[in-house]
């Protein structure tokens, strides 16, 4: 996986076989998902880029802490960690980095052809403030996608109750909200 800067870091729930990513959905796509414990039946499309988010807070900032259209519900994926390194192995950026890139067409080229694309944006912290490092942001597609449903999924789990009450809490009472958060370490990088 490419990777320019130090302040860019996976923060995750993880162990040795397996990792937690977050996706939000509208009550249909999540319904479904929840049931069959996979994404293979409507109304989710197999044919769309899907994008898988190891930051719990990153994922509450993307989808208001699931207040966003289409974003009512947020699971919890676990999925393998094989299936997790093979994203970052077969990636590339989501924007052209020339530390990184030999030149403009040489990244075009390899976006064009990855089946994983990777965006950094700026982590948040539990007011939604950016902070000064960056997570991951991992959207698959083509082969990708087909892997991610039919081989890496383990489990997949409704936590949207709990966003609510850490939403909630902040307001009420930040010291159990923070406690109430996923504890995250970093993954490293290889």
């Amino acid at each position: 996986m490419e990777n320019s800067n130090n302040f860019k870091q996976i923060r995750a729930i993880f162990d040795d076989s397996s990792i937690i990513v977050y996706q939000a959905y509208n009550r249909k796509i999540a319904m479904s998902a929840l049931k069959y414990q996979t994404f293979k039946s409507p109304p989710y499309k197999m044919n769309r880029m899907t994008w898988i988010k190891p930051s719990f807070l990153w994922m509450m900032y993307r989808s208001g802490w699931a207040t966003k259209p289409n974003q009512e519900y947020i699971l919890a994926i676990k999925i393998t960690r094989e299936g997790f390194e093979w994203a970052l192995n077969n990636s590339c950026l989501s924007h052209f980095d020339s530390n990184i890139h030999e030149s403009h067409e040489q990244w075009k080229n390899k976006l064009k052809n990855s089946p994983v694309r990777i965006q950094w944006d700026p982590e948040r912290d539990i007011y939604m403030n950016k902070l000064n490092y960056r997570s991951i942001q991992i959207g698959l597609s083509d082969i990708a996608v087909t892997k991610y449903v039919n081989e890496w999924i383990l489990s997949i789990e409704d936590i949207t109750p709990i966003c609510k009450k850490i939403q909630l809490l902040i307001s009420e009472n930040i010291d159990e909200a923070i406690k109430q958060l996923p504890k995250e370490t970093i993954f490293a990088l290889i």
